[in-house]
């Protein structure tokens, strides 16, 4: 059979769509599989060959990749709660923040706050990113476009 390659190819189609419209990565590694039938089909192996070469690569995704990608897919992105969901959000500085003493708006409310570089006294009015939490201290650091 000179066209068998085209009816993997087609078996391949079908099954990418399928997967397209479940999303179940099973069917997308089936028709890998079947791209790699086609492929054996086009090196003009026999269709006991092209079976072969079907079965050994739907195999060895399902049983290889599929755990993997699962894995992947199923994973909850970490939800960050409490003081550590601040870190990283915009603040304004209400005083002047040195290392003794400051103060922030964050999130609606004033925290009290420091500079993360000991060494730098940031200007009351100027925006700041909260880089820690330490306690009930906010360290804080310039915004990039304060800084020029």
């Amino acid at each position: 059979m000179d066209h068998a390659w085209l009816i993997w190819l087609a078996a391949a189609a079908v099954l990418g769509v399928l997967e397209v419209l479940t999303v179940t990565i099973d069917l997308g590694l089936l028709a890998a599989a079947a791209l790699a039938g086609a492929g054996a089909a086009g090196l003009g192996l026999g269709t006991l060959g092209q079976f072969v070469t079907f079965a050994v690569v739907g195999a060895a995704g399902l049983l290889l990749v599929r755990p993997y990608a699962r894995r992947r897919l199923d994973r909850v992105p970490p939800l960050r709660t409490g003081t550590a969901a601040l870190v990283g959000r915009e603040a304004v500085a209400l005083v002047d923040v040195d290392r003794g003493h400051g103060l922030v708006r964050l999130g609606g409310e004033d925290w009290t706050a420091r500079p993360y570089d000991p060494a730098m006294t940031i200007a009351a009015g100027t925006r700041v990113e909260v880089l820690a939490i330490e306690g009930a201290t906010a360290l804080v650091h310039p915004r990039d476009e304060e800084l020029s």
